[in-house]
């Protein structure tokens, strides 16, 4: 009894250290996706980290391109830099679309992707055999619980400082990608992959966290004019890009019209 009694006049941290195995509640942050490329494409999602933890993400996402996988990540730091989604200004070239050379900037290197399953590192940025694919609608849903070991350092502590980019844009409505909408790809050709749309890697969404638990005041960002923003080198997409132009062959492949006898 006497312990009892001891145990309720104990604050939930003291309980917390005197009982190492008991694990936290999970803890979620929403993410409202929005439309970066005036595709209508919206969503939702959810980060949650669990009391062991790990990271469940999920997400639900509509008007995406139909039948397509679409590349998504958690992009930003854990510093304190001030990683944010662009705006339709980003469009420095004027083609009326936000590139990935000209989002990337703003909105960080990749710090998560978001596969379905295997590899979760910036490695496997474009890795769309592993990527979601949206139903012939355009919805897109994904889960994936990512375990504390595979998470960079950081990452369930700045949460609210991340945020999520989808790729894969149908820019001129043919429910595809292909290079009568946007031409080439120039990420993938800068790292020695051609014929890559530039639908398939321009992005389509983003979102940052929202409410009170956005991110606190940044440290620092892309007006110092540093170069801290910059991603130093796609080496991410030297390796998945590889992957994308596979995949888009095997689209190409399916697409075909059968060969008249």
């Amino acid at each position: 009894m006497r312990l009892s009694r001891t145990l309720l006049t104990l604050p939930t941290a003291a309980l917390v250290l005197a009982f190492p195995g008991v694990a936290s509640a999970d803890e979620s942050v929403q993410v409202r996706l929005l439309d970066l490329n005036g595709t209508g494409a919206t969503g939702t999602a959810t980060l949650t980290a669990t009391g062991t933890g790990d990271l469940t993400v999920t997400i639900t996402s509509t008007g995406m391109t139909p039948n397509s996988p679409h590349a998504q990540h958690l992009h930003g730091a854990t510093n304190g830099t001030d990683f944010h989604c662009p705006d339709r200004s980003a469009d420095s070239n004027g083609n009326g679309y936000v590139s990935t050379e000209e989002g990337l900037p703003m909105y960080g290197d990749i710090f998560i992707s978001l596969t379905t399953s295997g590899d979760t590192t910036k490695a496997s940025g474009l890795a769309v055999d592993r990527m979601p694919s949206a139903d012939a609608r355009g919805n897109l849903t994904y889960e994936r619980t990512i375990p504390a070991a595979d998470l960079p350092a950081g990452t369930i502590a700045h949460l609210k400082d991340l945020h999520i980019v989808q790729h894969g844009i149908d820019a001129n409505g043919n429910g595809k990608y292909d290079l009568a909408g946007l031409g080439e790809s120039t990420f993938a050709r800068s790292v020695g992959v051609d014929g890559i749309p530039a639908e398939a890697t321009d992005p389509a969404t983003c979102g940052m966290v929202s409410g009170a638990a956005a991110g606190s005041v940044p440290a620092g960002g892309v007006a110092t004019g540093d170069g801290s923003t910059r991603d130093p080198g796609p080496v991410w997409y030297a390796v998945s890009a590889l992957t994308l132009a596979g995949a888009a062959g095997a689209v190409a492949l399916r697409r075909r019209p059968a060969r008249q006898s």
